[in-house]
């Protein structure tokens, strides 16, 4: 039945990792959530899946008001939460000199804040099921900032440490954790920023490579790993 397939919501699920990340939950029969900014490419992923009772929530989980609602949707809509994936990010590219009051407060809004609402709100669930699973998508930039990640790299820090005060806190209570943090990932998101010349196809991940990891972590296979920060390289 159904209600019997555990449920995964990912963020940023409308291209690139969060595309990927859907698809091979939903290859290991986990019902979808999905959520971004645009419904569109929502609905693409959507009718990608292997499965065909994916939910799809558009909206930004940098508004707080958003973030704070969603566990509650997806309650509502799916009937349970097994899986959180905080995958939604920006990555501006900025130097320090350049770095302003609304730049860091939009890049720790969606990279940490509205990922550390989600927590919070799917913490009650998963303590009253004895059982959760998040997976935060994070950075090889937390140890080794491109140039101009100044404030991405740090509000990815914040994200990380987020991980591993969860793997504290719900080690007793069945309550796993991990950070994903991948190298550069050939992604729409990562050609935005550097061309060919600066970061070479060769020298980049795939987002399937990337979101084989997450489903790791979601198996089990990682839980000698439960808080800590998984680096994913070439």
């Amino acid at each position: 039945m159904a209600a019997d397939r555990p449920v995964a919501l990912v963020t940023g699920a409308g291209s690139g990792i969060g595309r990927e990340i859907a698809l091979v939950l939903a290859a290991m029969n986990h019902r979808l959530v999905l959520v971004g900014r645009r419904e569109e490419p929502l609905r693409e992923t959507s009718s990608l899946l292997s499965v065909s009772d994916a939910v799809v929530i558009p909206g930004d989980v940098g508004d707080a008001a958003f973030a704070e609602a969603l566990v509650g949707r997806v309650l509502e809509a799916a009937g349970r939460l097994d899986v959180l994936v905080n995958n939604a990010a920006i990555a501006p590219s900025v130097p320090i000199v350049g770095t302003s009051a609304a730049l860091l407060d939009e890049a720790f809004r969606i990279d940490a804040i509205g990922p550390g609402l989600l927590i919070a709100r799917a913490w009650p669930v998963f303590v009253r099921q004895r059982s959760g699973c998040v997976v935060n998508i994070s950075t090889m930039g937390t140890a080794d900032p491109f140039p101009g990640f100044f404030a991405y790299a740090a509000a990815k820090s914040a994200l990380e440490s987020m991980t591993r005060s969860c793997a504290v806190e719900g080690r007793r209570l069945g309550i796993r954790a991990f950070a994903v943090a991948p190298g550069a990932v050939e992604t729409r998101m990562l050609r935005r920023l550097f061309d060919e010349r600066v970061i070479p196809r060769d020298r980049c991940l795939s987002p399937q490579r990337v979101a084989e990891v997450v489903a790791a972590c979601v198996r089990g296979d990682h839980d000698d790993r439960n808080g800590q920060t998984i680096r994913v390289t070439p």
